[in-house]
């Protein structure tokens, strides 16, 4: 791979919990690293996919829905797939929000159409997202490991299968020399253990980061897409 043009085009697919990482300074970032490199790196941010009409999710299974089971060049549900991202984006970073991390106990070997959350589905979901990913090989895709969820609101067992599918996805799905760049947003909110640790919490049994949380990640994020782009 090349590295992008210094005015390479950023968008930031998201819900709540990649707002609240927005929010921490992602556009700031970017502007004083600008001025710093004197590049015209410009980033923006939606909601993906929308409340209405598809609805507030973005898992595995959606994401396998929306760009590879309706791939093509007109939006699924007025969302747009990546054949239309690619042509205004040269980064796209996406994410799931934390119900992603309510993993359930596989009952048999996945079934790529299936929207139960479990492990052997979302390996089947994303080993057909990473083929679809490497049909656009100009554009570079930055994923975030699941965002965790707090203790009060999983179990052991539940986090733990939470921990395998990150694992899972950094060192064997995201380890290919090609156009993904894993970003570990996982370990930052666990520090390796199981759990969005509390004080980096909104609350007890609130799963959203917390601003001082957000306000370091965010800088983490950052600098993992200017990895992609001058990779």
């Amino acid at each position: 791979m090349k590295q992008l043009a210094n005015d390479a085009r950023i968008i930031l697919l998201h819900h709540s919990t990649g707002r609240c990482v927005w929010n921490g300074g992602v556009e700031q970032w970017f502007a004083a690293y600008n001025a710093q490199h004197r590049t015209n790196y410009r980033i923006s941010e939606v909601e993906f996919p929308k409340r209405e009409p598809y609805g507030w999710k973005n898992y595995p299974w959606d994401y396998w829905n929306i760009w590879v089971n309706h791939a093509g060049d007109m939006p699924f549900m007025e969302e747009p797939t990546l054949e239309m991202l690619t042509k205004d984006y040269d980064v796209i970073v996406f994410k799931h929000c934390f119900p992603v991390s309510a993993v359930q106990a596989d009952t048999g070997t996945g079934d790529i159409a299936d929207e139960t959350k479990t492990l052997a589905n979302y390996k089947l979901q994303y080993e057909a997202l990473k083929a679809k990913l490497h049909e656009f090989e100009e554009t570079r895709f930055v994923v975030w490991t699941s965002a965790a969820l707090v203790g009060a609101r999983t179990d052991p067992e539940q986090a733990q299968r939470s921990k395998d599918f990150v694992e899972w996805v950094k060192n064997q799905w995201g380890q290919g020399n090609d156009n993904i760049f894993v970003w570990d947003f996982h370990q930052l909110e666990t520090e390796g253990g199981l759990y969005l640790k509390s004080e980096y919490a909104e609350g007890e049994t609130n799963s959203h980061p917390n601003e001082t949380f957000c306000r370091q990640a965010a800088g983490r994020l950052c600098q993992r897409i200017i990895e992609a782009i001058t990779a």
